[in-house]
């Protein structure tokens, strides 16, 4: 806990991290909060529809007349939930293919470095082609594009992490105790990997949000009723010679949220990873 509040105190000590814990805190108030103060997100009222921003609706409605704030923070609170989700799944078994990948060497490192090379070789977006003409739109799919793309990454981290942990003198010492392998892992391998992949997964939460909303903008993501971030963007878009709001509503908050991410890890990147801190 001591260590939590210290990490945070350093954040806050720069500007860049001040600016992205506010933007990041900003975004989950609006993404917890917004549903509960305001009316029901798919509620359709054609008379109301293309209402300006006012006291009843705050960022006014759509085409159909649904509440924009409504909608922008459930779809908000959407985007949150796939990133934070997708991150832990890819950085849990990345880390752990790497680690093992790292402590194994010979042709297991090279039959996973193998495998990792060809998920990099394909684009995201062409990957995400395939996934979506064998198992069709929705969420599922892109939470099983995203962990795919993303497991390499993590693991080649933990990897190179583990690669370097392996003959220091206290992993040997608890080989030739005959240490059970499992037990080294988690006493040693884990805590040393945890650092660089807290950071690595930070910085990769912008990106997933920042994907989830263009595949749902090309049609790929997030199917009607539900909303997100990119088909409002592309509702909005469709009708923004009527009204502009729709559109400007959920790229700003698209665009705040990114940037809170974004600058958040850049500044817990610093303060973690001590090359990078020594350099700053």
């Amino acid at each position: 806990m001591s260590g939590l509040v210290v990490t945070l105190k350093r954040i806050c000590s720069e500007r860049d991290g001040r600016l992205g814990l506010a933007f990041t805190l900003a975004i989950l108030v609006f993404a917890l909060v917004g549903p509960l103060v305001s009316p029901d997100p798919n509620a359709i009222n054609i008379k109301a529809r293309f209402a300006q921003p006012g006291l009843t609706h705050l960022l006014g409605t759509d085409n159909l007349g649904r509440d924009l704030m409504a909608r922008t923070s459930v779809g908000t609170r959407y985007a949150l939930t796939l990133a934070v989700m997708i991150v832990v799944i890819s950085s849990i078994i990345g880390s752990l293919i790497g680690i093992v990948a790292g402590i194994a060497g010979a042709w297991i490192d090279r039959a996973v470095m193998a495998v990792f090379d060809i998920v990099n070789a394909f684009p995201p977006l062409i990957l995400a082609f395939a996934l979506i003409a064998l198992y069709g739109k929705g969420s599922a799919t892109f939470v099983l594009l995203v962990t795919v793309v993303f497991i390499p990454q993590f693991g080649r981290m933990a990897r190179a992490r583990a690669q370097t942990l392996r003959n220091l003198s206290f992993i040997e010492a608890e080989r030739m105790l005959a240490v059970h392998p499992v037990t080294i892992v988690v006493r040693h391998y884990l805590p040393n990997v945890a650092g660089p992949i807290i950071v690595l997964a930070s910085m990769n939460l912008p990106v997933v949000i920042a994907f989830e909303a263009s595949l749902s903008f090309l049609g790929f993501g997030v199917q009607p009723p539900k909303s997100s971030l990119g088909t409002l963007i592309k509702d909005g878009f469709m009708s923004i010679n009527q009204s502009w709001w729709p559109t400007v509503a959920a790229a700003l908050v698209l665009a705040i949220a990114t940037l809170g991410a974004t600058l958040l890890g850049e500044a817990l990147r610093r303060v973690i990873d001590p090359k990078t801190a020594s350099v700053s």
